[in-house]
């Protein structure tokens, strides 16, 4: 049961931690100590809550059917690579984080914006209920939950490690040397997993 858990924290890891508008907006709220706890749990809550429908729906779909747990398989890896690919291009490009903008300070207006910058993002929908329901799929019986709660793991992690450490983090990633060793991290996870699944698939 280690392995689907494993497996589910890597793909969510390295489909969370890549930069985006959700990942500076956590870390600049740290940097300025506005609701820290509350933003990264509000974070982790929501994306929890999104893998918890997708495994329990896309997954359960792909686990009653052994063609649509070959399609998953193929159409999962494919989304990988190309996803390895897309961190593979911001690696070299380069990003840095932006914390001189001014966010809201009120707890409520925080929180607001948290939800926004999350759900108003239609990647969301489509790394977790989408990509990681159907992957969840490949695995029998309750692997698929122990998958899940793997990737909601990760996203746990991730997300009060930003929280909590902005203040540490925010100067390293003000660097775009950290960012471009962060996505090359992304794109060796996420082609890593997807030959995994290719290996199964053809197998």
């Amino acid at each position: 049961m280690l392995m689907p858990f494993f497996q589910g924290f890597g793909v969510g890891g390295g489909l969370i931690v890549a930069i985006g508008a959700q990942n500076a907006f956590v870390l600049t709220q740290s940097v300025r100590r506005n609701h820290a706890w509350a933003v990264a749990l509000l974070c982790s809550l929501c994306d929890a809550l999104l893998i918890g429908a997708g495994v329990a729906g896309m997954g359960a779909a792909v686990a009653a059917s052994p063609l649509l747990g070959r399609v998953a398989a193929w159409a999962g890896a494919a989304f990988l690579f190309w996803y390895g690919l897309g961190a593979l291009r911001s690696a070299l490009r380069g990003g840095r984080l932006d914390v001189g903008a001014q966010g809201p300070a009120g707890l409520g207006a925080t929180l607001a914006a948290t939800l926004a910058v999350t759900l108003l993002n239609p990647h969301v929908y489509l790394d977790t209920v989408v990509m990681l329901g159907s992957l969840s799929g490949q695995f029998p019986g309750p692997g698929r939950y122990v998958f899940g709660a793997g990737a909601a793991c990760a996203s746990l992690s991730w997300f009060l490690g930003l929280g909590l450490g902005g203040r540490l983090l925010a100067p390293v990633f003000t660097r775009p040397a950290a960012w471009r060793a962060l996505d090359a991290l992304v794109c060796a996870t996420m082609w890593g997993i997807g030959a995994g699944l290719l290996r199964g698939a053809l197998g």
